[in-house]
């Protein structure tokens, strides 16, 4: 089985987790928040970079469906994004940790999740408790996200 299942208690984890979802791609439809349970879910199509290999002959690629929810979630303020566009298509960058208005034994802080295009979605949380999950779904693909512009020297 190669199916990922992950969990973050920290920015470390979730670091781990940012890399495995970079450059997923998934619809504005596809992000749910609960606010009496305090969830927050992405449903996305993660490119599965641990089986990339940008010098192998075999040229194609996979993606796989996967859930990514966050616990313990009390507001959540997006911009750049527009809800009444579901079949909007976002392809996300990185999510990463922010607890700067907090003491170092203060674990609340907020998640951002950062996509394309300057679109960004934040997620004001008690603590991070995150959870990534494959699901069974996944599918060949010859797109490779490219990044040489991110190596460029001057």
């Amino acid at each position: 089985m190669d199916r990922l299942k992950l969990i973050a208690f920290d920015d470390q984890d979730l670091g781990i987790i940012a890399a495995h979802i970079q450059d997923a791609v998934l619809k504005v439809g596809d992000l749910h928040f609960d606010p009496k349970g305090k969830k927050f879910v992405i449903e996305l199509n993660r490119f599965v970079w641990e089986k990339a290999t940008r010098n192998s002959t075999d040229k194609t690629y996979e993606r796989r469906k996967t859930i990514l929810h966050f616990e313990r979630v009390n507001k959540v303020q997006s911009q750049g994004l527009n809800q009444k566009q579901p079949e909007a298509v976002l392809s996300l960058l990185t999510v990463k940790y922010n607890n700067e208005n907090s003491d170092e034994t203060d674990p609340e802080g907020v998640i951002e999740v950062v996509f394309a295009g300057g679109a960004t979605i934040h997620l004001y949380v008690e603590c991070i408790e995150a959870q990534l999950t494959d699901m069974a779904a996944s599918w060949e693909t010859t797109s490779l996200p490219n990044h040489e512009d991110d190596n460029d020297t001057p």
